[in-house]
């Protein structure tokens, strides 16, 4: 006797209470409650309010993701709310609209609740008078230093300035001059002068990082940021302040003077520093990449990322970079030389070759890979990469898709068990051809700098018996790498691959979020794409075609891999989608 399935029904979610309100003689309904910094639903305030029907309010240190301060002033709206009789009730015009009573102060609208018949007032001479005011009073002792200063472009005083502040300035006593070009930290340097007091960067720093490092001395006119005394600001998230700092008081050592932001070409791209995943934008200019900075995705990092990420790109323009397609040492052509290693692999016997694909790759190029593999009956693995991690979005996996080389075959659940079968079997004989992607077998540790971070992290590589005495013995040795390293060394063909920032693609983060990247520039030489050469060498071996581009590629492998059935590159978007891992 069978038994009928059930389909479970899951529950609705709770009604979302909402309030009535209005802004600017606009009525409009608002949730009671919204998200505050943490996430955690609180009353809803006048700028959260105003921001949900693009009415945006200019304001300096509020940030969604911070603790509200209420210091900067310069949210202040006028309001008005229903006039309560004696009995408590509201009091009524005669066509039966409830008298709105105007509050005699302003309220910043960073920290007022709104209520219910609240009208809120955004554009009165009164508010456009007060904004005035705040804006003559932070550009007081502020240098009128833009043409030199990084934030120029991106400023929030130039913005207000222009939109919001008066056009002539009234001063005539000279500005107060405060410390220029401070060196904070390892990684920031602090102009005082520019500072606007609005203490974003000491409540990052305290609330969000956990170290309280930053904050305010002196008073008036003379108050200055500085770090705690005798010790330099130095934690691995200190760059996010020159991110939210809305004037160019912060700015980060790595990007100062280098490139007008208004010159920088940026594309969404995805951090390959470690397991989380953060979406960044790079910014590039005539093939350069000069800056990595944050993408927001609360799914993912929020609008943060770690400063390892962010300067984890320097290595991209090495002098050094692999640009010629070599057979036996000889520069070569990639139709000779996918021709040839097609010829060598449809003879390999099954069984004797193996395939060591890093984490690093696409998970498009390692799909292709897991082709390969079941075509020639190989062996294969990833290496592990472990280091520091900690309690914010640094992860101790450094490999970006380590999920990914598990769901398309070419690592196991524990990854890494298959590294020392594949040197006993090159060992033994039986093992005559071995492909690697992306790997330097003869490396056990790595340090940072080789990353473009060198204070902040390191990662060590797991001992998996593989050694230089063994890749001689090899019949076939093909490598694919970015950067020349040993292993290439004893290489019969060694492929030029590409930067993540190079091609197009996807990775399967920590959580199982599949999201994709795309190319800010142009790879150097004859450096390919791989998921682009490997498509070749798989039709060649195989025969199997009909994705020619990423688009189609990547559909492909939703169709063949379990974990991302249902999914299309279209349907990915800027945020992308959890699969089940």
């Amino acid at each position: 006797m069978s038994a009928t399935p059930t389909t479970e029904t899951k529950p609705a979610p709770p009604a979302i209470e909402k309030i009535r309100i209005k802004i600017d003689g606009r009525e409009i309904e608002v949730p009671k409650l919204s998200p505050d910094w943490q996430g955690k639903p609180v009353p809803t305030t006048m700028l959260q309010a105003c921001k949900m029907v693009r009415n945006d309010i200019p304001h300096y240190c509020w940030h969604p993701k911070l603790p509200v301060a209420g210091n900067c002033r310069m949210c202040l709206v006028e309001f008005g709310t229903p006039a309560l009789g004696p009995d408590r009730k509201p009091l009524l015009n005669a066509d039966g609209t409830p008298v709105i009573r105007k509050s005699p102060r302003p309220a910043i609208a960073c920290a007022t609740p709104i209520s219910p018949g609240m009208e809120i007032y955004t554009q009165t001479p009164g508010v456009k008078q007060m904004r005035e005011g705040v804006l003559e009073f932070l550009l007081i002792n502020h240098p009128l230093d833009c043409p030199i200063c990084d934030k120029a472009g991106e400023c929030k005083l130039q913005e207000y300035s222009l939109d919001y502040g008066a056009s002539a300035s009234r001063l005539v006593e000279p500005k107060v001059h405060k410390p220029k070009a401070e060196d904070l930290g390892p990684r920031i340097v602090l102009d005082a002068e520019r500072c606007i007091m609005c203490s974003r960067c000491i409540r990052f720093t305290r609330d969000v990082v956990g170290d309280d490092a930053l904050s305010f001395v002196n008073r008036g006119s003379y108050s200055t940021l500085t770090a705690y005394p005798g010790k330099p600001f130095d934690n691995n998230y200190t760059l996010n302040t020159v991110d939210i700092c809305p004037v160019g008081a912060l700015t980060s050592k790595d990007f100062r003077f280098q490139m007008r932001t208004w010159f920088l070409k940026e594309t969404k791209s995805i951090c390959t520093s470690c397991a989380t995943g953060c979406n960044i934008l790079i910014g590039s200019r005539e093939g350069k990449i000069h800056r990595y900075t944050p993408r927001e995705n609360d799914g993912v990092n929020g609008p943060w990322m770690c400063d390892a990420g962010r300067l984890h790109y320097k290595w991209i323009h090495r002098e050094d970079r692999l640009l010629d397609v070599l057979v036996r040492g000889e520069k070569s052509t990639w139709t000779t030389a996918l021709s040839e290693m097609a010829d060598k692999l449809k003879l390999a016997a099954p069984g004797s070759v193996a395939i060591i694909a890093s984490a690093r790759q696409t998970n498009e190029e390692l799909w292709l890979l897991s082709k390969l593999k079941a075509k020639l009956g190989a062996i294969s693995d990833s290496i592990p990469r472990i280091g520091k991690g900690d309690h914010l979005l640094l992860d101790a996996d450094k490999n970006p898709n380590t999920n990914g080389s598990r769901l398309t075959g070419i690592s196991f659940t524990e990854m890494g068990i298959n590294l020392v079968k594949i040197a006993e079997g090159i060992a033994s004989g039986t093992i005559k051809t071995l492909i690697v992607f992306g790997e330097d077998l003869l490396m056990h540790s790595v340090g940072s700098d080789q990353l473009g971070a060198k204070e902040l992290t390191s990662e060590v590589v797991q001992e998996h018996g593989l050694t230089a005495e063994l890749l001689g013995k090899l019949e076939t040795l093909i490598v694919s790498d970015i950067l020349p390293n040993a292993t290439a060394q004893y290489a019969h063909y060694v492929l030029p691959g590409c930067a993540h920032a190079e091609k197009r693609g996807t990775f399967t983060n920590r959580d199982g979020r599949v999201q994709k990247f795309l190319q800010a520039i142009q790879p150097p030489g004859d450096a390919r794409a791989e998921w682009d050469f490997l498509h070749d060498l798989v039709y060649n071996l195989t025969g199997r075609s009909g994705f020619q581009t990423i688009e189609g590629l990547f559909n492909e492998m939703a169709k063949d891999v379990p974990a991302f059935n249902g999914l299309t590159w279209a349907g990915l978007g800027d945020a992308g989608v959890t699969v089940k891992i």
